[in-house]
């Protein structure tokens, strides 16, 4: 940022934050896009051995939206289980002047 700019510099904490935010985004939307597809191909895998064209393909992606669902939870639940909090570092308090 220039040193003119009237908008502050973010910390390295906050930077820090949304680098954190931003993989476990990826991690959620490429762990979705993998169950969709696989659901997807495992239905029409199992349409072609059984003759049942749309049937399986249609329940197995039914199915994978509560499995997809859990699997976003438990991504999530770990990555903002592995954040820790940072101590606030304890400053030195503060000492009003007396008025005499």
């Amino acid at each position: 940022m220039s040193p003119n700019s009237a908008e502050p510099e973010p910390s390295r904490k906050q930077v820090a934050f949304n680098l954190a935010l931003a993989a476990v985004t990826g991690q959620v939307g490429c762990l979705t896009t993998l169950i969709v597809v696989a659901a997807l191909f495992g239905g029409l895998w199992v349409d072609s051995r059984f003759q049942t064209r749309p049937m399986f393909t249609i329940l197995f992606l039914l199915f994978s939206v509560p499995f997809t669902l859990v699997m976003m939870f438990w991504v999530v639940h770990k990555a903002t289980a592995s954040i820790k909090p940072v101590a606030k570092p304890q400053g030195e308090p503060v000492q009003e002047e007396s008025k005499t």
